[in-house]
């Protein structure tokens, strides 16, 4: 199996609503606000190759909406998804399988783009099957008002009318060797955490149960989570194991690090070392 991150740009997220009820006092000395209260934080997502397939996880917030849309959340950055994926010497019809993590914008908007007629919508990979499960389909696909803003029809629905879409087994927990699933509900209704063995080590693509490291302390839980003692919970569980386990965390929206250990100490689980993944 080989790894490979694949950066898609930066966007910026209220403070506030990344770090739900802790202060501002605490969160600033890791996470700088701007003037607006904005944080900046990164849609880093990862290419599984192993065997025959080209597992693309997640895919950004894609390109499509429209410039009111962008103004809310200050694109920046050098990276694209496309620059990325060429960089990495694949294009988007090398890639055989999306694995969504879950179907909010940031995660799942680069699924989709505009046809050549500028108004008809197709798949960016059009030789891929698109993986999620039935439960949070539904959940994305019939949203609640607190989720609504964040599943975008336009994202979804050309998904599974192009016929790519494929459901995980309820409770399968791998989608191939080396591959393995867990599902947590406090996010958003069955989000999916891939873990991958790779160089004899657990990669954990974290997603949103850990935005960033310092989002590792239980008490820092975003406030989008539809369910948060449930995601305190999730993360108690998950973070012993990773701690236990020697586990890599790889995360998605951290801006700063791609990459920490885990360990035990007197105030719970808490970072042990940052690094970037290439030094895996």
């Amino acid at each position: 199996m080989t790894l490979y991150p694949i950066p898609t740009g930066n966007f910026k997220l209220d403070g506030g609503a990344m770090f739900g009820v802790v202060p501002k006092s605490l969160w600033q000395r890791s996470n700088p606000a701007d003037e607006n209260n904005l944080c900046t934080w990164a849609m880093r997502c990862l290419l599984v190759e192993t065997g025959d397939r080209l597992v693309l996880i997640d895919n950004g917030i894609g390109d499509k909406q429209d410039a009111k849309f962008f103004s809310h959340y200050y694109l920046h950055g050098d990276d694209s998804l496309e620059k990325s994926l060429r960089q990495a010497g694949f294009g988007h019809a090398d890639i055989t399988d999306v694995f969504l993590t879950h179907l909010h914008f940031d995660h799942c908007g680069g699924s989709v783009r505009y046809g050549k007629d500028g108004q008809s919508l197709e798949t960016v990979f059009p030789n891929a099957r698109y993986w999620s499960n039935q439960d949070h389909w539904q959940w994305a696909t019939q949203p609640n008002p607190r989720e609504k803003a964040s599943f975008l029809k336009e994202n979804i629905l050309p998904i599974q009318e192009s016929g790519q879409l494929e459901f995980l087994a309820p409770g399968q927990e791998s989608l191939l060797p080396g591959f393995d699933v867990t599902y947590v509900d406090g996010h958003t209704d069955k989000m999916m955490i891939p873990r991958l063995q790779y160089k004899g080590r657990t990669v954990c693509f974290v997603a949103d149960l850990l935005p960033s490291a310092t989002h590792i302390p239980l008490p820092y839980v975003m406030g989008y989570d539809t369910r948060p003692l449930l995601t305190m919970e999730e993360k108690e569980r998950f973070l012993n194991q990773a701690a236990d386990e020697q586990w890599v965390l790889f995360f998605e929206h951290d801006a700063q690090n791609e990459c920490c250990t885990v360990k035990h100490t007197d105030k719970g689980v808490r970072v042990d070392q940052v690094f970037p993944f290439s030094a895996l």
